[in-house]
């Protein structure tokens, strides 16, 4: 099983609802990890060194008492989200259809919220430099994806003509290095998930942009990473078991980047 969403709250309520039943059954108990081992990390998960009643520098965590959030640092995910929010409407500018000015709105929204969560994720789950190296590439992918989506409704004049040229011209590589990220998640999922986290969130722009608006691919790369991710839903359905809501999540985005790789394929080819 992997360890996605074992966040602060998991601990607090495991740990809370653990000591009560144990009350009320007078049960005898011992909670043996009193402080967290950041060190840990590299061998038990992202969060297998931060479950103790204690930090690192030995201050209370509040684990037993008092409130606490999944997202404690959600005024700073939220001006980030604001920023991606507001520079996807300015990339897009001043639109001339009804349809773009419905559109461009959500899909700023929608990536605010994708890559904010991303990022979130991200902070909390990544240990190692090549994992810090995985994210940055997933979260350039998704900002050249915001900025082809975006400029793909604007008015397409002087510079926001030639950018989108640019990225046009190389749509179909934007959409292989998603396909590719998304076939090497689902086979860690498959054959290697102990300590895993989901990357949901990073695979949701690009799949329904280029669902909503597929480009030419080249074509065998693209099949073949299509069969991947298709092939792989079942298996880590079945390991993580059906009551694994973050798997069904995971299900969810992959169906959405197979439909997108497939429509994709049905466009000319290059």
């Amino acid at each position: 099983m992997t360890i996605a969403g074992k966040v602060r709250c998991t601990q607090d309520i495991i740990i809370r609802g653990f000591l009560a039943r144990a009350r009320k059954r007078c049960a005898n108990n011992n909670l043996i990890q009193g402080f967290d081992q950041p060190w840990k990390r590299g061998s038990e998960g992202a969060v297998g060194g931060y479950w103790g009643l204690f930090d690192a520098d030995r201050q209370d965590k509040g684990v037993l008492a008092g409130p606490v959030t999944n997202v404690p640092y959600w005024k700073e995910w939220l001006a980030v989200g604001g920023l991606i929010f507001l520079g996807t409407l300015m990339l897009g500018g001043r639109v001339r259809t009804a349809r773009s000015a419905l559109v461009l709105p959500l899909l700023g929204a929608l990536a605010a919220c994708s890559i904010g969560a991303w990022g979130d994720l991200a902070r909390v789950t990544t240990r190692f430099a090549s994992e810090w190296l995985w994210v940055g590439v997933l979260t350039a992918l998704n900002l050249l994806v915001l900025a082809h989506a975006a400029l793909t409704l604007s008015p397409r004049t002087g510079w926001r003509e030639r950018a989108f040229n640019l990225l046009e011209r190389r749509a179909g590589w934007l959409v292989a290095a998603a396909g590719f990220a998304a076939a090497v998640m689902m086979l860690e999922m498959v054959f290697d998930p102990r300590y895993r986290s989901f990357a949901s969130m990073a695979f949701v722009l690009p799949a329904l942009v280029y669902l909503c608006r597929p480009v030419s691919v080249p074509r065998r790369e693209i099949a073949l990473l299509t069969f991947i991710v298709g092939a792989g839903i079942a298996p880590q359905l079945y390991q993580e078991g059906l009551q694994n809501q973050q798997a069904w999540g995971w299900a969810l985005v992959s169906v959405l980047m197979v439909a997108a790789l497939w429509r994709c394929l049905r466009v000319h080819k290059i």
